[in-house]
């Protein structure tokens, strides 16, 4: 298969970096090249996230060029807003309803962005707009599983089945954290039917 690049984006604590993981590891499983790169800038601290997952028959390297994403996956509006010229003019978006307060703005060094709403939807024509925080929250009674929401989400764009995502899940979460998979596993299927599958 051609090569599929995604850009996963977000700030510092919403699970970006989990989410790519278990995207990356589910192609692997599924027999194909995978290339991972991240870059995290002040990420403890509420600043931006990025991770690049490219997977395909052969994948030569692991940054993805501007304006050439298959896939963008924001875990919020700003940040949909500040990497929305990664995407390709064909790609797909799956964006979190959130939206963070940068420290810039709530410290008055910046101004917060008039119209955020209307900014990201003009940037992302089509994008899918997940509830994902309330998602989380509300139906799974966990907000922390977020980012299986919008992996779920993401998954309905990706050629790997339900059950594949799944099998990576029940490998990652072992141990003590084995005790979360089910929660997990239903904030994906929620994640899914947000998106409409």
């Amino acid at each position: 298969m051609k090569t599929v690049n995604v850009s996963l984006v977000g700030v510092g604590g919403q699970g970006t970096l989990l989410t790519s993981d278990l995207l990356a590891k589910t192609a692997a499983r599924e027999g194909l090249d995978v290339k991972k790169s991240e870059i995290h800038g002040m990420a403890q601290r509420g600043g931006s996230v990025i991770s690049q997952v490219r997977f395909g028959d052969a994948v030569a390297s692991p940054i993805i060029q501007e304006g050439t994403s298959d896939i963008l996956v924001s875990f919020d509006k700003l940040e949909a807003l500040r990497w929305a010229h990664l995407l390709a003019p064909e790609g797909r978006a799956v964006v979190a309803d959130t939206f963070l307060v940068p420290v810039t703005v709530s410290s008055g060094q910046q101004k917060a962005v008039e119209d955020l709403d209307g900014k990201m939807r003009a940037a992302l024509p089509g994008a899918i707009v997940v509830d994902a925080a309330r998602i989380a929250k509300e139906e799974v009674g966990n907000e922390r599983t977020m980012n299986m929401v919008l992996a779920g989400a993401l998954s309905t764009l990706t050629p790997f089945s339900p059950d594949a995502w799944k099998a990576t899940m029940k490998e990652s979460f072992t141990g003590s954290k084995a005790k979360l998979l089910d929660l997990n596993i239903k904030a994906f299927d929620l994640g899914r039917a947000a998106a409409g599958a």
